[in-house]
């Protein structure tokens, strides 16, 4: 009898272990995957209520800021708009001491209600009055952003630059043509 009390106690610890088994690959398992996936859900989620707290709290400077680049963008009338940009060309180019041999200025319906006037400047002078020229571009509260800007030399000892300069200017609130 002692032989089948054993075979008795050695089914069931074989049981217990195998339910041990299906139970660590059923549930234990897949309750730590729910476990981790949430905890990433959770720390994602914060990450997302911090941002939100701080665009809350810069509320005043993030409107004050749009509110500024807003009143800067280029006029509603095309021909006033591109007249603008030209004559801050020309106002970089005093300032700067730089040369400007030609720009284009070309018109590109971007959305419903703003378009962007591209101006392609070619200019030529030396490395100070190319920085100058730079520095007046970036400065200027005009809504113009460099799109692309191209350096070369004009002689061989490099002491004369020649400049290609993309700008687009931002016109908003203005209906398609």
């Amino acid at each position: 009898m002692e032989i089948k009390k054993r075979q008795k106690t050695l089914v069931i610890l074989a049981a217990l272990g195998v339910a041990f088994l299906l139970g660590d690959k059923m549930v234990v398992t897949p309750l730590m995957a729910s476990w981790d996936a949430r905890a990433k859900q959770i720390a994602e989620l914060t990450k997302q209520v911090n941002q939100g707290s701080l665009l809350v709290s810069r509320d005043a400077v993030i409107r004050d800021r749009w509110d500024n680049m807003r009143t800067n963008t280029l006029p509603a009338d095309v021909s006033f708009a591109e007249n603008e940009v030209l004559t801050a060309f020309e106002r970089w180019s005093k300032e700067s001491g730089i040369s400007i041999s030609s720009i284009k200025p070309q018109w590109k319906q971007a959305g419903d209600d703003f378009m962007t006037l591209e101006c392609r400047a070619d200019a030529f002078g030396t490395i100070q009055a190319v920085t100058r020229f730079l520095y007046e571009v970036e400065k200027d509260p005009l809504a113009l952003r460099v799109e692309a800007l191209e350096v070369s030399a004009r002689d061989n000892d490099g002491q004369q630059l020649a400049v290609g300069l993309q700008v687009s200017g931002l016109q908003l609130g203005v209906a398609p043509q």
